[in-house]
């Protein structure tokens, strides 16, 4: 084994937004919760490092495939002033990367997979970004995507675009099932796409309680996750998907993946709302997943479909994630018996091991939303042709080695 390794590091400037109010687990000039409000001047470097040591509960994984994701690109970008654009939870420096799967080759004295048998050198594996505690009482009452010890692979600690990186084994899923289904390489990529499918999966199945066979479905934003969406409700019976989403590019993957409709914002002679109206008979959807984080558009276009249509019952789901306010008219929930729904994370219930299942049975392949791949040395190259091309990508893989 070497003794240092390759990185991808983010460093920062710790300079507080003098209407910042520390929250009180924030450590000054290191940890806050608020990471737009505090760091400034972000500067994403090439580094060698020591290879990490690992614990008797850890693995030490050797990367095969990284995705870069959306968290990423807002925090290696930064506002006019300097400060980087992604809000929450950050330490810098830090390596960043957290959609990933690689080759377990070292294995702590503790270190058990699902099934309570020690990890074996060799599997191959992807892991949760997460890494909740299991001590506090989120966790113990089975919410552990709502950790209060909450720690973040590649936000608050290192992260995998490395040529390494350790651990937890609790953290761990075997996806040795996808390397002998479709090989090594296509396994491996598909292993760096289940942490952001199963963010779908939580939000859809898990927090939104799912839907029934034949139900419409609507989908704002065909990122990585609203592509994830679309894939996994084309799965599991929907009648009619219908995805909303401003770059073509992006539109036609989700073509791909199993949309039946496609809508363009900037192209319609017509609003979105009476888009979706005309394109379910006049009812609405059965679920509306927000996969923008653009809530000033896409909430309007929800409510009016709800309150125009004659759906009742409609479930709404957020995943994307954004800073701003809007206006709630709660007289569409009341009479139309709608439901929102939060979403964060990917952890417990099942998930994961869901998630490789239908990627191993070939339900899903979401293999077909990656755009374009680099080795790690050229990471600074594609980080910056994420950041430049948006819409020309929905996932960038990183492969060290």
């Amino acid at each position: 084994m070497k003794e240092s390794m390759l990185a991808a590091t983010l460093h920062a400037k710790w300079n507080p937004k003098p209407e910042y109010k520390p929250t009180p687990k924030d450590v000054p000039e290191k940890l806050t919760y608020l990471g737009g409000m505090v760091w400034r001047n972000p500067k994403l470097k090439i580094e060698r490092k020591p290879v990490p040591k690992i614990e008797q509960d850890e693995v030490l994984i050797g990367v095969r495939a990284c995705g870069i994701c959306g968290s990423d690109i807002h925090m290696y970008e930064s506002t006019p002033d300097g400060y980087i654009k992604y809000p929450g939870l950050t330490a810098f420096p830090v390596t960043l990367g957290h959609e990933f799967s690689g080759e377990i080759l070292e294995v702590g004295e503790k270190a058990y997979d699902e099934r309570g048998k020690k990890f074996k050198k060799g599997s191959a594996v992807c892991a949760e970004e997460m890494i909740w505690c299991g001590y506090c009482k989120p966790c113990r009452d089975g919410f552990p995507n709502h950790c209060v010890n909450l720690k973040e692979i590649g936000f608050s600690i290192d992260g995998a675009f490395a040529e390494y990186i350790k651990v937890g084994a609790k953290h761990c899923w075997s996806i040795d099932e996808l390397i002998q289904k479709l090989g090594p390489e296509a396994g491996f990529e598909a292993g760096a796409l289940v942490e952001p499918t199963s963010v779908s999966y939580n939000a859809i199945f898990e927090r939104a309680g799912g839907f029934k066979p034949g139900s419409y479905i609507v989908i704002f934003g065909a990122g990585p996750i609203g592509l994830a969406a679309t894939a996994l409700v084309k799965a599991t019976g929907a009648a009619k998907i219908i995805v909303s989403e401003v770059s073509e590019r992006r539109l036609s993957l989700a073509r791909e993946v199993g949309a039946d409709c496609l809508i363009n914002p900037r192209e319609l002679d017509t609003q979105v709302h009476e888009k979706i109206l005309d394109l379910t008979q006049g009812e609405g959807a059965d679920v509306y997943v927000e996969a923008a984080g653009a809530f000033e558009e896409t909430w309007p276009a929800i409510e009016k479909t709800m309150w125009e249509g004659e759906k009742i019952n409609a479930k709404v789901v957020a995943i994307g994630r954004a800073t701003g306010h809007v206006p709630l008219w709660f007289e569409t929930l009341q009479v139309r018996r709608g439901q929102v729904y939060g979403s964060q994370g990917h952890a417990g219930h099942g998930i994961f091991s869901n998630v490789i299942r239908l990627m191993a049975s070939g339900k899903i392949d979401m293999r077909r939303i990656v755009t374009r791949t680099f080795p790690l040395e050229q990471i600074l190259d594609a980080m910056k042709n994420a950041s430049e091309y948006k819409d020309l990508h929905a996932k960038i893989l990183i492969k060290p080695g």
